[in-house]
């Protein structure tokens, strides 16, 4: 099998890869209710970039860009190492699920939607 046939394979670590988008999601979501109604600015400066050119949509667009970009990454090291792939994922997922659930924390003690 030529390596280019290897690359199309099959996807490998749907289970984490599911994880993985779902809590990007939840970040996308939080960081837009935190910018909206909760007074906050984005601390990410490429981001921030994306949200002065193009509004709200061009940090969905941005975020969501940047999750495709990993896990075109670990479909690709999924053909030849299935559970680094896995454990890449994972580890993105912990990190993002920690961002979320600081969200959370900051949207909740600035009064969540009351505080608007």
């Amino acid at each position: 099998m030529s390596r280019r046939q290897n690359w199309l394979g099959p996807m490998v670590a749907q289970d984490e890869l599911t994880l993985f988008i779902l809590v990007n999601a939840a970040d996308v979501f939080m960081t837009y209710l935190l910018l909206q109604h909760g007074g906050f600015t984005e601390s990410n400066p490429v981001a921030l970039f994306f949200i002065h050119r193009w509004g709200i949509k061009g940090m969905v667009y941005f975020k969501f860009i940047v999750v495709a970009f990993v896990c075109v990454i670990a479909h690709i090291v999924g053909q030849y190492r299935p559970s680094l792939a896995a454990r890449f994922l994972s580890f993105g997922t912990m990190i993002v699920g920690c961002v979320v659930f600081y969200s959370v924390i900051l949207f909740v003690r600035h009064g969540g939607f009351a505080g608007t």
